[in-house]
């Protein structure tokens, strides 16, 4: 006699004692003491979006995919299968079946061997809260004994999802809804015959027939199942056929990883109130942004590019996306690092609020003239971007042209201080280097995170009321709180929304702003219309220029693209408020016709062109990375030359990155448009 006949053989007493009316005082007695092990089973923490769809799930502790049912509904076919298939008899036995065993321990004995099994669902449930042996008549007592207790305990549902939450199905992966997740892609509310089939068979011997590295074991396994269930009515003729020609899966499916930094974050939180990791996220527009954002970085073809992308609505504060890298893996462009929260120089993109703050103080007005000519606070003495001047224009033209010396001279009236704490009030998180805020932050000398500058113009689309984002539902919503006023606020929106859309882009009228920081190292667009506010950032994690990269060029038809993607129609921007005053030039009061700055010293002509960087004699460390110069004053247009040999000619631009060779010694050279000349010799290295 094998020893699993023995073993069987053995049991025959506990069969006995079961049956015997006699022993019944002392099986109840047996039961009634029996240390049941904790139900409670580690599960893999889920976040999930705004509609209960997984975005990300995580391995417990011992790295297993144990993703608990937690009232999600099983497709009934599969239960129905494998009741009928494992414990036909699971709903009419207290945890032992009589008829099974007797039938099991007669079929041992006459044979030598194990005909046929005798393990109930209980049973086996039994088996894997303790995960003990079943090979010897201890083990297998005690499991009869704990299920047994359980039938006493629980109801024959609970029972049956704690087999479902604790089955194995091969490699990693325990319970129903990890199985179906890791092997067909999705949840077990609805299955097919192959797969209930196949759901069926891989928990009686779940390495051996894993379909993934026994493809074959696994078809006749499943086929075992499919061919019972023909014979029990289960399944008709044609659909058992159309199950059986369905192939078995080949590879394991990647659990979902959408959202991977904000889902970090949300997990680092905890569950909310219901236990769930619950956001505001929408899982198809989040889908969507990234495979924009992958592509973003993979057309630039810059090496260690990254991207962050933060979509709200401003009126409720929600996140809908956020996108925190264009992939989530430690490579050269450090995908593992979230941009969205990383604190940059926001370059132009603060300029909307300084004008609202700038309205709403009276100070100007869109049809004001204001003068874009060279100008100077104490040592501070802004030049625009392009390092052109044009004289008076209208504040309108001033923020539409993104001028960086209107907007200073805006700046020092309201005063730098009043301005940080704007940008504090609205959500912003700002950060300086160091000091007190002087001018330059209405440049973008300071750090604001991509999640800040959505909070800071959700505030302009939601008409100056502060918005506080929140990417969880069941987080505290701030108390209300009006940063500008809703006429300011309008008049900003109505500049941005006149900004033509940069070429090739979808064609939505979108109110939106581009910047980009000192040395090209961040590139900015947030734009917002009726109801939505989104926000791309695209540079280096770790702060390197991008050589010849723009906002404009490169962030804000990203912009146009994830706008497209989250809303089919543009909802356009609300009517001006009654109290916005809408006037002509000519028609406005006397002193909002033309601004002066106080204070503020108009500097003389520009005079002899001077290299402000690289200084003349310095060493400068460029690690082969292209050199930035810096040229002040002088009359643009500019001609560089290196040695002797031009690599700029006609600009007009008074920063700009050069590709030189190195390293070594470099005479550097520029000529301006009145034939005046500075040089320097500097050393790369």
């Amino acid at each position: 006699m094998t020893r699993r006949a023995t073993l069987i053989g053995g049991l025959a007493f506990a069969v006995a004692l079961w049956g015997a009316a006699a022993g019944r005082d002392a099986l109840d007695d047996w039961v009634d003491r029996t240390e049941v092990p904790p139900l409670a089973v580690e599960v893999s923490d889920e976040v999930l979006d705004r509609d209960g769809q997984l975005l990300r799930a995580y391995t417990v502790a011992d790295g297993r995919w144990r993703m608990g049912l937690q009232g999600a509904p099983v497709d009934p076919l599969f239960l129905k299968v494998l009741v009928a298939y494992e414990d036909k008899r699971f709903y009419r036995h207290n945890g032992v079946d009589a008829v099974a065993m007797t039938r099991a321990v007669g079929q041992a004995l006459v044979n030598g061997g194990v005909v046929s099994g005798a393990s109930t669902l209980t049973m086996q449930t039994a088996r894997l809260l303790e995960d003990g042996p079943t090979g010897t008549v201890s083990g297998k007592l005690r499991q009869i004994r704990l299920a047994l207790a359980l039938e006493r305990r629980l109801t024959k549902d609970e029972i049956l999802a704690l087999y479902l939450d604790r089955a194995p199905y091969g490699g990693n992966t325990e319970g129903i809804r990890a199985a179906t997740r890791t092997w067909f892609g999705k949840e077990p509310r609805r299955l097919t015959p192959a797969e209930a089939a196949l759901l069926v068979a891989l928990p009686q011997s779940p390495e051996t027939r894993r379909p993934d590295r026994h493809p074959e074991a696994a078809l006749v396994a499943r086929g075992r199942v499919i061919d019972r269930m023909e014979r029990q009515g289960i399944l008709t003729a044609d659909l058992a056929d159309t199950a059986r020609r369905d192939p078995v899966p080949r590879v394991r499916r990647d659990m979902p990883a959408l959202a991977p930094h904000l889902a970090d974050r949300a997990r680092r939180e905890g569950p909310g109130p219901d236990g769930r990791i619950t956001t505001t996220l929408d899982a198809g527009l989040q889908a969507r942004l990234e495979t924009l954002a992958a592509r973003a970085v993979a057309d630039h073809g810059a090496g260690r590019l990254s991207i962050a992308m933060v979509v709200a609505d401003h009126v409720s504060g929600e996140v809908l996306a956020s996108v925190g890298s264009a992939g989530y893996a430690p490579t050269d462009r450090q995908g593992f690092v979230d941009m969205t929260t990383a604190h940059r120089s926001p370059g132009s993109t603060l300029k909307p609020l300084i004008y609202a703050m700038a309205f709403d103080d009276g100070l100007a007005h869109p049809e004001t003239l204001i003068d874009d000519a060279p100008i100077a606070f104490g040592s501070y003495a802004p030049e625009n971007f392009d390092g052109a001047y044009r004289g008076p224009v209208t504040v309108t033209e001033a923020l539409r042209l993104s001028l960086n010396i209107p907007v200073v001279a805006l700046a020092s009236e309201i005063g730098p201080a009043r301005v940080y704490a704007a940008l504090e009030a609205a959500g912003t998180d700002p950060r300086l280097p160091g000091g007190a805020p002087g001018l330059a932050i209405a440049l973008g000398g300071l750090g604001v995170t991509p999640e800040g500058l959505t909070a800071l113009y959700a505030m302009l689309a939601n008409g100056g009321q502060v918005t506080a984002l929140r990417h969880r539902p069941d987080a505290p919503r701030a108390v209300p709180a009006r940063l500008v006023t809703p006429e300011a606020a309008w008049q900003v929106a109505h500049i941005l929304s006149s900004v033509p859309p940069p070429p090739n882009a979808p064609r939505m009228s979108l109110a939106y702003k581009t910047g980009t920081s000192y040395g090209h190292r961040d590139t900015w667009a947030v734009g917002f219309d009726g109801r939505y506010v989104v926000t791309v950032w695209m540079g280096r994690p770790d702060g390197t220029p991008v050589p010849g990269a723009f906002g404009a060029d490169m962030a804000a038809p990203i912009l146009f693209e994830a706008f497209s993607r989250v809303t089919p129609q543009i909802e356009p921007l609300g009517p001006p408020p009654p109290g916005t005053l809408m006037l002509s030039h000519a028609a406005l009061p006397l002193p909002l016709r033309e601004f002066k700055p106080r204070g503020a010293v108009f500097a003389a002509p520009k005079g002899q062109p001077e290299l402000a960087f690289p200084p003349d004699g310095a060493t400068v460390e460029t690690g082969g990375m292209p050199l930035a110069v810096k040229i002040r004053d002088g009359r643009p247009p500019f001609t560089v030359l290196a040695n002797g040999a031009p690599v700029r000619v006609a600009s007009h631009a008074r920063e700009d990155m050069l590709d030189l060779p190195g390293p070594g010694h470099v005479t550097l050279s520029v000529i301006d448009a009145d034939g005046r000349s500075a040089r320097a010799q500097v050393e790369l290295r």
